[in-house]
């Protein structure tokens, strides 16, 4: 099992054992220093810490995610997943973490955060930044990297890994590496969780969020999806409560049957949207391309991204600029918005200063 890979000195780590792991809920509860009242009224519940790894949460999320919940935990974002990761298994001035920019900004933040290299094999545009599996494997073994993190949808450019490559790269990382496919966007796209393809590969771990196509993101609600074994370290490495109570209701309700039919409208939409938009800017005359996308935004690369970018901010409206990332010169970002917000990027890119 890929366990053997984490940090030496964690293996036998004892976590803090907090009040709520040591307890079930009970009537009469003294153990954890709480004011046994409720702050105000309509706050029942809140004068208690929560559950840790949330139970009705961990069982709704793994009905949908087709897993089961001891492969799966639940934290602050997948942001605190990808730290924990890193902590975990890497360690300072030894190791090292191999990524393909341009591509998610966190896994290089995270990596120095802990003092771990950070090994690159950068994506091409020449090659509609398609993952490269065969340099990706030769840096992990050539580096003796533990983690290999591929964004697919890739942020910040919209596309699809294949998933024969990503497969091939854990394959031949087998024992040696752990390889971490993070799917935030992934519902944006027409290709099922590379989770159905995690049995038989322990080193294969995936990354979920509620950020995106569930519109919880100020809730900071993220998944880690893996082997138990792997689950199980990582959730002792964690903060004692990473989950507020409304944040948990909050999810429960998003991801209830009743909301069912909503979020299928919703994918519904931002894909026609998607579409449509994407037409709309490759016509446009300062338009040099708008690249292919299996999430809710377009990279799109224009003669003068500084120039539109402010033109757009004049009238209210805000779009990511992507100069500083590698191979993204001139490009912008645009999320996939209402159609009435989609409708006002196309009518201030139609204004004359803007031709």
């Amino acid at each position: 099992m890929s366990l053997h890979l984490a940090r030496p000195d964690l293996l036998h780590f004892v976590p803090y054992s907090s009040a709520r792991k040591e307890s079930a809920p009970s009537a009469v509860m003294l153990n954890a220093n709480e004011l046994p009242w409720a702050p105000y009224a309509g706050g029942d519940g809140l004068n208690r810490y929560p559950d840790p790894q949330p139970s009705a949460l961990l069982a709704r999320l793994a009905q949908i995610y087709g897993v089961t919940p001891e492969q799966l935990l639940v934290g602050r974002g997948s942001d605190e997943a990808i730290d924990l990761l890193i902590r975990g298994f890497c360690r300072a001035r030894q190791d090292a973490i191999v990524i393909s920019p341009p591509t998610f900004g966190m896994y290089r933040v995270c990596a120095q955060l802990q003092g771990a290299e950070v090994v690159e094999v950068p994506l091409q545009a020449c090659d509609g930044f398609a993952l490269r599996p065969q340099a990706l494997i030769d840096a992990a073994l050539a580096r003796s990297a533990k983690l290999v993190f591929i964004c697919s949808p890739n942020n910040p450019t919209g596309q699809l890994a294949s998933r024969e490559a990503i497969l091939a790269v854990a394959d031949a990382l087998d024992e040696r590496a752990l390889v971490i496919v993070d799917e935030a966007y992934v519902e944006f796209a027409d290709q099922p969780s590379l989770s159905e393809a995690m049995p038989g590969r322990s080193n294969l771990l995936v990354l979920r969020t509620l950020s995106k196509a569930f519109g919880l993101a100020g809730a900071r609600i993220g998944s880690l999806i893996g082997s138990p074994a792997i689950i199980a370290f990582l959730r002792g490495l964690m903060a004692p409560y990473p989950l507020s109570a409304p944040s948990v209701a909050a999810a429960l309700e998003a991801l209830s049957d009743t909301r069912t039919e909503a979020f299928s409208g919703h994918l519904a939409q931002i894909k026609a949207e998607r579409k449509e938009l994407a037409e709309r800017l490759q016509a446009h005359p300062e338009v040099i391309r708008v690249w292919p996308s299996d999430a809710n935004f377009l990279c799109v690369q224009w003669r003068d991204a500084c120039a539109v970018a402010a033109h757009l901010a004049a009238r209210g409206i805000i779009v990511r600029d992507l100069s500083r990332y590698p191979g993204l010169s001139q490009c912008l970002r645009l999320s996939i918005g209402t159609s009435a917000e989609n409708a006002a990027v196309l009518a201030a890119l139609a204004a004359e200063e803007c031709a």
